[in-house]
């Protein structure tokens, strides 16, 4: 900081790089011996004068000196100013970590140039820690730090100087920045973070091969002393891995070792910090290394030879033993496949691996037999499935073994000669022939007799088997085209021993015998055109038969023999199954002959020949030129009497017109007859109105109701209809408007519809509804001129007259319940 001769400066003293603390002399002389050298240096560079590297004011100028100077800035600028003498400070301090004396520890002295020591200054500090972990005295500037310091927690503090005129409070110089370090001891042991280690190494590698790398981490200063510095050995493990003492890295330190000896190791490493040296720090881990497996070890049979027993009744694709080979190995390495030498038993043995267990499991591929061979012996090779080639100079990696087999005689059921039989019969054979038989024979020591005997699963009762003999013969005549093939189940029993059985399948074919004689396959009617000409082909025809000849029919075609001088059609046999009706005049007339027949002789080729004659029925149709049907049946009738198409349309179409005169007379009939019933002046009588309208019946209730049509006035006993009706003069009671409204009401109306109308007759009109006529047992029911009061009549009476009054007479009974409820 540069002032001039009116200005003042500030020192900050390092009193501590010449006041050593003896207890940190081994650790920390060598660092304050550089600083100490570092500031004489500067002193003498510059004129024994420093400037704090922080500082926070530009340089000024002074108005006295007008000589220009460098001064050193932080920011590594050069600005140009008056040279002045300057006050001298260190920006950098040092204080031992983790101090553990009674009194606070010193760490240095602030002093300004302006401070003359009679207490006109006050020295502050700001920053990092201040007042908490550094104190500073207001008056001779010492810094002291008043608690213990870990550098691994803080490594450095920034802090600030300030000194203030202590009259007035104002700053005598600007605030300078410096930095205490915490000076770093050995106070922290190496540590291994990622452990205990898990590492593994093929068995047998060579010295030196590669395990694993451990590392440790130390946390004090690496760039301060030895204290950071690790050291790698092994405690625990050797001879047989070795460490790299800076790396880390475990390696192999012998040759060979065999995982089937010992498979797990356990190493103990530790890492020492000062080089290792005396009074260093140290941690420990664990690393747990597995000797992987390597195909090094060939199978080998614990035995030379097995022997094995087995019956001869086992089935084929059964197991019939398990042998072994050992495989020291692991995995994959000990995987063994086995296969048998080829030599004895090589066709009638198999072997597989049992992946599981690793055996051979031994298969009987073909069936044994004791009478034909009691022993077998072959021998079986047991390999690798994986092959390590650098291991090739152990020696060939398989193993061989002999197996022996001993056959058991095992009580057998009968053999046939033949898995199975076919034969052949003819239809209609006698009952009792014989068709073949079966044999099958005891193969054991002590042959035993064989008894034969039919399924009894088997329903098929055609034939019987021999007991004895084996012989089958036919029980019922056969019938080829009712069953052509017969399977039969014959058993074969040892009379020692009937539980051992045998079964054999008899496959019987019924031969056809020509029984049957052929027909012809084609329509027995037949077309021919009017229009044919000689040699011309009217219909081609082929032949069946029931039959069945195993090299086929052959069917030839013929005339009868009194038939051979056919004038009109013949037979042309093809000879391939099929013939042709062949025509034989110049066309036909239909007027004169209209069918024709022609018998047809059919015979077949097989023994007996069997022929049958059939015959055709020919009809002559009109054809057109290119032989195309055109009529058969409706103009031939009418040919005969000489009528064309034509005739026939005309005489049709008056077929219709007279029916249709014929339906309108009859209607005009009874439209008059239906209009001269109102049409007479002089009839006086009602006009009955016809509804055509028919009723449900007595169920029917929701028909028209008549009870708005009932005239309690009028009672008719016996109404003509020529002449006006007159009412009867019955005592009754006056009837009740109630009643009687709606009835005068309605003629009321259509009596004024009368009189405006000029066509009415000159008398008035009365309708009369509800009429049953005379004659009736019950009577009338009409309402007309009944009692004024309908609750005065009794309609009890109804029910007495069977089932057809009965819903009427409980609508009546009904209406009497009801009125009564209202009065």
């Amino acid at each position: 900081m540069v002032r001039n001769k009116h200005s003042s400066s500030w020192i900050l003293q390092f009193y501590k790089c010449w006041s050593f603390n003896y207890g940190a002399v081994g650790t920390a002389f060598p660092m304050l011996t550089r600083n100490c050298l570092s500031l004489l240096l500067w002193f003498l560079f510059d004129g024994g004068l420093l400037t704090p590297l922080h500082s926070q004011q530009p340089p000024q100028t002074s108005a006295f000196k007008q000589k220009e100077n460098v001064i050193i800035t932080m920011s590594g600028r050069r600005t140009f100013a008056q040279r002045v003498k300057r006050g001298w400070v260190w920006n950098q301090f040092f204080v031992l970590e983790e101090y553990m004396g009674s009194e606070p520890q010193y760490v240095g002295k602030l002093h300004s140039d302006l401070d003359k020591g009679v207490g006109s200054v006050k020295y502050t500090l700001l920053g990092d820690g201040a007042g908490t972990i550094f104190t500073i005295d207001d008056t001779t500037g010492d810094i002291h730090a008043i608690k213990s310091l870990d550098r691994e927690e803080k490594a450095f503090y920034t802090l600030r100087a300030q000194a203030v005129d202590i009259v007035n409070g104002k700053p005598v110089e600007p605030e300078s920045e410096f930095i205490i370090k915490v000076q770093d001891i050995n106070d922290n042991e190496p540590k291994f973070l990622d452990g205990p280690y898990v590492a593994s190494v093929p068995e047998m590698s060579p010295v030196g091969a590669y395990v694993l790398q451990v590392k440790a981490t130390d946390a004090d200063d690496p760039t301060y002393g030895s204290s950071a510095r690790v050291v790698y050995s092994i405690l625990q493990g050797q001879p047989y891995f070795s460490i790299d003492p800076k790396t880390g890295v475990i390696r192999t330190a012998l040759p060979n070792m065999d995982r089937e000896v010992k498979e797990q190791y356990q190493v103990l490493i530790q890492a020492k910090d000062m080089g290792g040296q005396l009074g260093g720090l140290a941690g420990t881990t664990t690393v747990n290394i597995t000797l992987t497996d390597v195909n090094d070890n060939p199978p080998r049979f614990p035995k030379s030879i097995f022997h094995l027993k087995v019956p001869e009744s086992s089935p084929v694709g059964s197991p019939i033993g398990r042998i072994r080979a050992v495989d020291p190995d692991f995995g994959k390495n000990a995987e063994i496949e086995y296969s048998i030498v080829p030599g004895d038993g090589g066709n009638l043995f198999d072997i597989r691996t049992d992946n599981n267990t690793q055996e051979g499991i031994l298969i009987l591929k073909k069936p044994l037999d004791f009478e034909t061979k009691k022993a077998y012996t072959f021998k079986v090779e047991a390999s690798n499935t994986h092959v390590d080639h650098h291991f090739n100079s152990v020696g060939p990696f398989k193993d061989t073994a002999t197996v022996k087999i001993n056959v058991l005689d095992v009580d057998e059921p009968p053999v046939f000669s033949k898995p199975f039989y076919t034969m052949e019969v003819y239809e209609d054979t006698p009952v009792g022939t014989i068709i073949g038989a079966v044999t099958a024979q005891d193969l054991d020591i002590g042959t035993s007799p064989v008894r034969y005997s039919l399924d009894a699963n088997d329903m098929n009762n055609n034939f019987s088997v021999d007991p004895i003999e084996g012989t089958i013969a036919t029980n019922e005549l056969l019938d080829r085209e009712s069953t052509a093939q017969f399977n039969l189940s014959i058993i074969a029993s040892k009379i020692s021993n009937p539980q051992l059985t045998s079964l054999v399948q008899i496959i019987i074919n019924v031969l056809d015998v020509n029984e049957f004689p052929p027909e012809v396959t084609v329509p027995y009617e037949i077309s021919a055109c009017d229009n044919s000409k000689p040699g011309q082909i009217i219909q081609i025809i082929g032949a069946a038969d029931k039959d069945m000849s195993p090299a086929g029919q052959t069917f030839s075609f013929r005339l009868p023999p009194d038939g051979s001088t056919n004038p009109n059609f013949t037979i042309h046999d093809y000879k391939n199954n099929s013939a042709g009706i062949v025509a034989q005049r110049h066309g036909y007339s239909r007027r004169q002959k209209e069918f024709y027949s022609l018998p047809v002789v059919v015979e077949d080729s097989s023994y007996p020949i069997q022929s049958s004659t059939s015959t055709l029925t020919i009809r002559v149709c009109r054809c057109d030129s290119r032989g195309v049907v055109l009529s058969c049946n409706v103009e031939a009738i009418f040919l005969p009497v000489g009528l064309s198409t034509g005739a026939l349309i005309a005489i049709l179409l008056c077929i219709i017109i007279l029916l249709v005169i014929v339906v309108l007379y009859v209607a005009l009939r009874r439209q008059k007859k239906k209009d001269g019933l109102m049409t007479s002046k002089e009839d006086i009588r009602d006009n009955v109105i016809h509804y055509d309208d028919e009723g449900g019946g007595e169920e029917d209730t929701q028909a028209f109701d008549i009870g708005a049509l009932r005239n309690p006035k009028v009672i008719e006993d016996n109404v003509r209809r020529d002449i006006k009706p007159e009412p009867l003069c019955l005592p009754r009671q006056k009837p009740s408007t109630e009643y009687n409204s709606d009835i005068r009401d309605f003629i009321s109306e259509r009596l004024q519809e009368h009189d405006v109308d000029p066509n009415a007759p000159p008398y008035d009109s009365l309708a009369t509804y509800a009429y049953e006529g005379s004659g009736s047992v019950a009577e009338s029911l009409s309402s007309i001129e009944s009692l004024r009061m309908e609750t005065d009549q009794n309609y009890d009476f109804l029910s007495d007259w069977g089932p057809r009054f009965k819903l009427l007479a409980e609508m009546f009974e009904e209406e009497n319940y009801n009125a009564g409820n209202i009065t």
